[in-house]
């Protein structure tokens, strides 16, 4: 790698590590590219000579962010043995455990929106249906007689009632839950929802 290209590489991650940090701090709404490029020492323009558009640099956060959520859900699973149930329940638990360390920065996974007309690149998109797999396993050890198909629209329906008690239990300004008690009421729901799918398989 040329020295220039080198520079590039590092500056831009520099850019992506100063987003990171900006989101954190004051949510999505808080980043600022003139902010970010005095920052990293370039000029106002110069962020776009190391990724395309906010829409990329939101993005490349957002890969930051869900690489750690992964390494979140992965520990769940490996923190012993357990039946598919109650690995769905843990997995459900350190999710929201998750959310509420990272606040800004798992917000700004779901508050983001691409520029009008512009799609998602299909690098975001797998890699944020890679972490679909860690509710797909336990869920096709209760279900094995259940086609993938079927698997992943059982695996969104019960992330997103998970993801939707999380959201509104960590939202301040409306009915925020104690940390504790979210934690509890999610291990309830993830148990109810997987026992009514059983009932209803037999």
């Amino acid at each position: 790698m040329s020295k220039a290209l080198e520079r590039r590489a590092k500056l831009r991650e520099a850019l992506i590590e100063a987003a990171e940090r900006a989101i954190a701090t004051k949510g999505l709404g808080g980043l600022k590219t003139r902010e970010l490029a005095q920052e990293i020492g370039v000029a106002n323009g110069g962020v776009y000579n190391l990724v395309e558009d906010v829409d990329e640099l939101i993005l490349r956060v957002g890969s930051r962010t869900l690489a750690r959520l992964d390494a979140s859900l992965s520990l769940a699973e490996i923190g012993g043995a357990a039946a598919p149930r109650e690995m769905l329940v843990r997995i459900a638990v350190a999710y929201c455990d998750f959310a509420a360390d990272n606040l800004e920065l798992w917000r700004a996974l779901f508050e983001h929106r691409m520029q009008p007309g512009k799609p998602v690149p299909e690098w975001a998109i797998t890699e944020q249906m890679e972490l679909f797999r860690h509710i797909y396993k336990p869920l096709a050890a209760l279900f094995p007689q259940r086609s993938p198909a079927q698997l992943g629209v059982t695996a969104r329906s019960l992330f997103s009632a998970v993801h939707g008690m999380v959201a509104l239990g960590l939202e301040h300004k409306l009915i925020a839950v104690p940390i504790g008690a979210l934690r509890s009421e999610i291990g309830t729901l993830t148990r109810a929802m997987v026992d009514g799918l059983t009932a209803k398989k037999e």
